[in-house]
């Protein structure tokens, strides 16, 4: 041990130090501990736990922004254009994963950039590519029979966006024709015409 020594003063005859010693079989660490300063404490568990968090966040943001732009998005109808079906300033889930491994088809409620200020539309599909649409007196033809549309508001007609009463139109490759379910208060493709396939961004999701 440190700062002793086998000699003791001189206080009578001389004697030997009897020195014991510690037996092998136990850890140093078992007779003479190590004391810790208590203002002292280990930093690790601490900074694992902030990093696992700070993970965590990052991983959390990313999938939002994964899902938001791949999968699911919530968005807030603006307007009229598609009453009684949408209601304005109501919030609906757009599916940007249903045109993955299809096509849009007839009757679908769609997001799409609108051709004629690129801003962000919602319409109904009405006929898709090759399909030929016919307006006559208010009413409307796909293929030469008329559309039934249960969920237009009763007594609702759909006129053409010039004075004829009659006008036909055919969707080319990969173009879609798409109305607002309000057909006096939607503007859709019969100002701008059918809408490619790439201006459509996805499907509205209505219960």
């Amino acid at each position: 041990m440190a700062g002793m020594t086998n000699e003791l003063p001189n206080h009578g005859p001389s004697l030997q130090l009897r020195m014991v010693s510690v037996p092998e079989t136990k850890p140093a660490e078992a007779v003479f501990p190590a004391v810790q300063p208590k203002s002292r404490f280990n930093l690790y568990p601490f900074w694992r736990q902030a990093a696992g968090r700070v993970l965590v966040a990052l991983l959390s943001v990313g999938s939002y922004a994964a899902i938001s732009r791949f999968l699911l998005e919530t968005v807030r109808v603006e307007g009229v254009s598609m009453t009684p079906t949408l209601q304005e300033n109501n919030h609906y889930l757009l599916n940007r994963w249903a045109f993955h491994d299809r096509d849009p088809q007839r009757l679908d409620i769609v997001v799409l950039r609108d051709p004629s200020d690129n801003g962000y539309a919602v319409k109904r599909v009405i006929a898709t590519a090759g399909d030929s649409i016919f307006f006559k007196d208010g009413r409307v033809f796909v293929n030469g029979k008329r559309l039934e549309e249960p969920y237009l508001a009763p007594g609702t007609a759909t006129y053409t966006n010039s004075r004829t009463t009659e006008q036909l139109i055919t969707c080319g490759k990969d173009q879609y024709f798409v109305l607002g379910d309000n057909r006096t208060r939607s503007i859709d493709s019969r100002m701008y015409g059918p809408v490619p396939r790439e201006n459509i961004l996805g499907q509205v999701v209505v219960k």
